[in-house]
């Protein structure tokens, strides 16, 4: 499996961006705004990584039980401990990737929905995973579309 964020938004309200599995687009997902890459308090900088199942008390405690793994993403300077999981709010990332199924405003405050069920999707696709790389990158603002051919 192959794994892709692409960032569509970085601002002070958060980092909000685009999972893509095996190319495909499956989930929305949400990090804190850049803040330095500073441990619990900023997105993580754009890169290659490998994600790594790990136990995870905090998936856990999200999840009622019902998860109690997760995948860590590995290799990051300076940062230990940056899960993907579930969450809705800027504030319920930790510092870590929350994914869900669609962009929103809840109580008056942008977030992101459906995020439980869409963790537990990714946890079943992934179940007989252990690790992957994931790419994180900001989106490509200027593409180069190809000229129309004259005269067609």
């Amino acid at each position: 499996m192959t794994a892709e964020i692409i960032r569509v938004e970085v601002g002070t309200e958060g980092t909000f961006g685009v999972l893509l599995l095996d190319g495909r687009a499956f989930a929305v997902s949400l990090e804190l705004p850049w803040r330095g890459n500073a441990q619990n308090i900023s997105s993580i900088p754009t890169g290659t990584y490998t994600c790594k199942r790990v136990m995870s008390p905090l998936v856990s405690r999200i999840t009622s039980g019902k998860w109690k793994e997760t995948f860590e993403i590995m290799g990051i300077p300076n940062r230990t401990s940056v899960l993907i999981h579930s969450g809705n709010f800027v504030g319920d990332t930790h510092g870590c990737v929350c994914i869900a199924s669609a962009y929103a405003k809840l109580r008056d405050q942008r977030a992101i929905l459906n995020s439980g069920e869409t963790f537990n999707a990714f946890m079943t696709i992934t179940r007989n995973i252990d690790t992957f790389k994931i790419e994180i990158r900001e989106v490509d603002n200027s593409p180069e579309y190809p000229q129309p051919i004259p005269g067609v």
